[in-house]
């Protein structure tokens, strides 16, 4: 059975230099045999969390829009591709918006679930993508650890990151063919450890 893989765009622009990142990591997944949905989340309408508490009871969003859809789509998937442009050293509003929205998946795991929130081994794989526009040293430091307890309600981790400085302007990217190179074997590769985890786990003990 193929791999599911779930490619996140959340950058603003539809043509912009994390998106264009993204595809050809798709690409590459594809190319060893993934199955990729991809969602971009600016075709989506998702509010911002309203802090309202609705989700307390059973876990469950009180606000009813787009996103149950997208977050249903990370939760079929045995891994996530998610890629976001920097805004003032963090992730990008539309991201933002999906993120604190999973607060209801935070109540639902940590409140709701196993006592202390022990979930075991991530049950999925994350590979996360950023360009920022300047060459800051701790330019990603925010994102990912953002990134990190955001993925974590999906019991996913960090596995691979792709970061990359001074790329603003749209089309950036392009004159870096290079990048876009890396970030299709990455993406092949990132497919290809799903099988290597499954042969792990077909292991006789």
């Amino acid at each position: 059975m193929a791999v599911k893989i779930a490619a996140i765009y959340s950058s603003p622009r539809r043509k912009g230099n994390t998106s264009a990142l993204l595809s050809m990591a798709a690409k590459g997944a594809q190319g060893a045999g993934a199955n990729v949905d991809s969602i971009v989340l600016r075709d989506y309408k998702i509010s911002p969390c309203l802090e309202i508490y609705g989700c307390r009871a059973e876990g469950e969003c009180a606000i009813k829009d787009d996103f149950q859809a997208v977050r249903d789509r990370l939760l079929a998937a045995d891994g996530i591709i998610i890629a976001t442009p920097i805004f003032f050293y963090t992730v990008g509003a539309h991201l933002k918006a999906f993120m604190d929205r999973c607060q209801s998946l935070w109540v639902k795991k940590y409140w709701i679930g196993p006592a202390n929130g022990d979930m075991g081994e991530p049950a999925r794989k994350a590979f996360v993508i950023a360009a920022g526009a300047t060459r800051g040293k701790k330019l990603f430091d925010g994102m990912l650890l953002s990134m990190k307890y955001f993925l974590d309600v999906f019991d996913a981790r960090i596995d691979e990151r792709l970061l990359f400085r001074g790329l603003d302007l749209e089309g950036d990217v392009l004159g870096f063919p290079e990048y876009l190179d890396e970030a299709y074997r990455m993406g092949e590769a990132f497919a290809r450890s799903f099988n290597h985890h499954q042969k792990d786990e077909n292991r006789p003990g």
